[in-house]
């Protein structure tokens, strides 16, 4: 968002045409400019509820359910915040029980939605992938179903994405300290309808949504093949929970702490199982760079337009399918690895609050598109030697569950978290064979190439029908 004071002369003609409506977002966002510009286009338009599966009420609110949260994944659904829809793993999500279903059946998802987000933040949007399909989703969140017999549903979501699109959706915006959207407020939404250009837009956008699922599954198998050179079964999360003894349990301490969470016995047995059942084990601090593993600089945030700047990204961006940080100068920033990470590099949630679902102890490789960013000081930078050990193969390890529980027992403070530095030092890493660890490494960029990928068949998409209306429109 910009810092900078806006002003802007309307004429009261669009104050006419919208109502007399007189709070500035509508007429500061462009939603009137791109109306006038699609009143102008030479081609048909519809509106979106004439798009959708039984008219406006394929533009679903939920709406409110009584929440109760399982542990177990045969007694429930995954469910999805606005926060989740916009990110690539979705293993940490919780679960809500499955009998929230028959208090409202519109409360499940499906692939090929277009998702919006209409609380708080408003017009963040997602298209529901594959591995998506039947969980359960916020009511924070719209659904819009598109009748397949229509219109492509990849276009609906990439016009809704376009410099037309998004400012027509987000004018519809009401209420003064937490805005909302309601279905009826885009129902009347005009699409302009494209012609055979709207499935090759479809194709792109449905191209990218199955290379983030194919990305995940590979990443899972990638870890699942490192345990397996290592003679190690992963865990699952109910397992974990199952058996973490939080609610009592006695254990010998030393004096490097004084925490019960860093002697749960379930973590202490998962340490155990590392370094007996692998065919040989090295701490984490013996694979890693001189002077890494510890959390990044400290400096100046000076804000700054991008052609002068770097986007600087935090925990909560940095898990996002496209992560939207903030602009800082770059000339004030120090020329230091922790700060812009080398290719490889694995950057983990390690500040905050350490709830089962929060971002503390999650792994993030960093590669392709991700090597154009700084990242602020609240992650721990594991960078591995490649002498020892490939910086792929090490990720595989480190996002499996079996690592996230041991890491995660290592957490120290009140309120906010952080790792304790010496148990993090020795933390074990399970040591394979290296023809398999560089197979593995090869697996994981390939993974985090598909995502990069997705957002560039997503910004083709985008683009295709912005150049297009904008030729119609002359």
């Amino acid at each position: 968002m910009s810092r900078k004071f806006q002003c802007k002369v309307v004429p009261s003609s669009w104050i006419e045409r919208q109502a007399r409506r007189l709070d500035c977002g509508p007429y500061m966002s462009g939603a009137v400019e791109a109306r006038e510009l699609l009143i102008r286009l030479r081609a048909k338009t519809e509106h979106l509820q004439d798009l959708t599966e039984g008219g406006i009420s394929g533009i679903i609110n939920p709406g409110r359910i009584t929440r109760l949260w399982v542990d177990i994944p045969e007694h429930g659904y995954k469910f999805l915040s606005s926060t989740d829809i916009s990110q690539s793993d979705l293993r940490a999500v919780p679960y809500i029980a499955k009998s929230a279903e028959s208090q409202n059946r519109q409360l499940r998802i499906e692939d090929e939605y277009t998702l919006i987000t209409r609380s708080g933040s408003i017009g963040k949007m997602a298209y529901s992938r594959k591995d998506m399909k039947g969980m359960a989703c916020t009511e924070d969140v719209l659904r819009i179903i598109p009748d397949k017999n229509l219109v492509p549903p990849g276009y609906i979501y990439a016009y809704l994405c376009t410099k037309f699109g998004v400012p027509l959706v987000i004018s519809g915006t009401y209420g003064s300290i937490i805005t909302h959207l309601e279905p009826r407020h885009i129902a009347d939404l005009p699409v302009p309808r494209l012609g055979d250009i709207e499935f090759a837009v479809h194709e792109l956008i449905q191209k990218a949504a199955d290379l983030r699922s194919e990305a995940n599954r590979e990443l899972e198998a990638a870890s699942e093949r490192y345990l397996a050179a290592a003679l190690i079964e992963d865990i699952t999360p109910e397992y974990w929970h199952s058996n973490s003894g939080r609610m009592g349990f006695s254990s010998s301490v030393s004096k490097m702490s004084l925490r019960a969470m860093n002697y749960l016995p379930v973590n202490q047995n998962l340490e155990r199982v590392v370094k007996q059942q692998a065919p040989a084990w090295k701490p984490l601090i013996e694979l890693t760079e001189p002077g890494t593993l510890r959390s990044g600089p400290r400096f100046k945030r000076i804000d700054a337009d991008p052609e002068f700047g770097v986007e600087l990204i935090g925990q909560g961006e940095c898990f996002n399918l496209r992560p939207d940080g903030r602009w800082i100068a770059k000339k004030y920033l120090p020329d230091d690895k922790l700060l812009f990470p080398p290719n490889g590099a694995i950057m983990i949630a390690a500040q905050g609050c350490a709830g089962e679902y929060d971002l503390f102890g999650r792994a993030q490789f960093i590669a392709g598109k991700k090597l154009n960013y700084a990242y602020s000081q609240h992650f721990l930078r594991v960078i591995a030697d490649e002498n020892k050990i490939p910086r792929g193969a090490l990720f595989a390890y480190l996002n499996s569950q079996i690592a996230y529980r041991i890491r995660k027992g290592y957490q120290i403070g009140s309120m906010q978290q952080d790792f304790h530095p010496s148990m993090i030092r020795q933390m074990p890493v399970p040591i394979i064979d290296r023809l398999e660890a560089e197979q593995i490494d090869t697996i994981v960029r390939a993974a985090y190439q598909k995502f990069d990928d997705a957002i560039d068949a997503e910004d083709e998409a985008v683009a295709i029908v912005e150049c297009t209306i904008e030729e119609r429109g002359r």
